[in-house]
């Protein structure tokens, strides 16, 4: 069990991980995250990546009395790096634990000539039981059993981790989508330290987000932080509620949004729904109406007309979509009807409006793949449509796209808050220092 000592107060401690780049931003947060009962501060890896050890120095400086711990996720040259940190202030040096048995050795020695720990991160190690008792004989510290972010992206989850930690010889961190609501959970299970990145970094107010996890660890019990979750598949449309289409876009690198296809409804309107590909010509509707029997309730309708500007879809259309519980219809081409469409609420998107129709000839096809507004889409994809466009994410990463869309909402959501405090976006991104050179 952890002792009383700095480097080990009294279990459970919350550790609070700073994984952003700014080094200002960082140290404002770290005295939010005190101001709310943090034990133990993390210069996160990016953070000491893009500041050097002089971050370790600061926070050293700027944290009186609290552990700071530097995420250096070393995998070589142990001593060197352990040296560097721990005389820059680190109390606690993370090492890999994949890396080599000599570097976690080296490690240790030399964090020990200056009264520092290491803590190995189990992540991605074979057998964590088994690596933890190695660590230990090499004279680790601590182990943290880690979900890393781009797992948790993907559905990764602890759930199958909490059952070892009894197992394990040394004090236990766990790290990697930790709330308020799950927090209690490790505890009960036997983690010591209970390691918090983005639930506390990324808030708006991150002393009460402090505080409420802090509170749940003590007390044991869960509490709802109203934010900071991950989806499963079964969980999707709940998912794409919460996001906009922009924070789609950023989460896949500016992929998948349709160009220049506009949102025909004066109101506010949200589509979200799974696609039903149609190819059609010109003018020709057959296929955009047939498609509407095809379509299963909470399907989009996505109509490829090589842009053309003869209407394929109009009011009659919409209302069978409608009634049929269809979510929308998107059409690189034109649409008619407006303002018909636009009383009903069924959502509508188009490249164009026209009054004319062609001649429903039945050339082209349903469920083939398809290019509207420049996206690829296949049958199945998700759709996702609001007052800012159309964006379509691939069926086989859906998951993991509505994952890191909420955490570019959750990232947005801090930024917003420190730019009402005074700040600009500029300055908050530092925006001439990552200028591209």
């Amino acid at each position: 069990m952890l002792g009383e000592t700095s480097l080990s107060p009294m279990t459970p401690v919350l550790q609070v991980a700073l994984d952003i780049i700014q080094g200002d931003r960082a140290i404002q947060i770290a005295k939010e995250a005190i101001a709310g009962g943090a034990d133990w501060i993390e210069a996160g890896t990016p953070l000491i990546k893009s500041e050097g050890m002089e971050i370790i120095r600061t926070l050293k400086r700027e944290c009186p009395g609290k552990t700071i711990v530097a995420d250096l996720k070393t995998m070589d040259v142990g001593a060197l790096e352990a040296d560097m940190a721990a005389r820059s202030g680190a109390d606690v040096v993370v090492i890999m634990g994949v890396s080599h048995d000599s570097t976690i050795l080296e490690a240790v020695q030399a964090a020990s000539k200056y009264g520092s720990k290491v803590m190995v991160d189990l992540m991605a190690t074979a057998d964590p039981v088994r690596r933890c008792a190695e660590v230990a004989e090499l004279g680790a510290s601590y182990a943290c059993i880690h979900v890393a972010v781009d797992e948790q992206m993907i559905g990764g989850r602890h759930d199958d981790l909490k059952a070892i930690i009894g197992e394990m010889p040394l004090a236990i961190a766990v790290a990697g989508g930790i709330t308020a609501e799950n927090a209690p959970d490790f505890v009960a299970a036997g983690a010591e330290i209970i390691i918090v990145g983005g639930a506390i970094s990324k808030s708006a107010d991150v002393t009460a987000a402090t505080k409420s996890i802090k509170d749940a660890i003590i007390a044991g019990v869960p509490q709802d932080m109203h934010g900071f979750k991950r989806y499963s598949d079964d969980k999707l449309m709940e998912a794409f509620s919460k996001v906009s289409t922009p924070n789609i876009a950023d989460a896949q690198h500016r992929q998948g949004a349709m160009k220049g296809i506009l949102p025909r409804n004066s109101k506010k309107v949200k589509m979200i729904g799974r696609a039903l590909t149609v190819q059609t010509s010109n003018g020709d509707w057959a296929k955009s109406v047939e498609a509407v029997d095809v379509a299963k309730a909470g399907d989009v309708i996505v109509i490829d007309v090589g842009s053309g500007q003869t209407a394929v879809w109009g009011e009659l259309a919409s209302w069978s979509a409608k009634l049929k519980g269809i979510s929308g219809v998107v059409v690189d081409g034109a649409v008619r009807d407006i303002e018909e469409i636009d009383e009903m609420g069924f959502p509508c998107f188009s490249k164009y409006v026209s009054p004319d129709a062609g001649e429903p000839k039945g050339f082209g096809g349903i469920g083939t793949p398809i290019v509207c507004g420049g996206a690829r889409v296949h049958t199945g994809d998700w759709i996702i449509g609001d007052s800012n466009g159309v964006v379509v994410v691939p069926a086989n990463r859906a998951a993991e796209i509505a994952n890191r869309a909420l955490d570019v909402l959750e990232r947005e959501n801090r930024i917003r808050e420190e730019i009402k405090r005074g700040s600009t976006l500029s300055k908050v991104l530092e925006l001439e220092k990552w200028e591209k050179v």
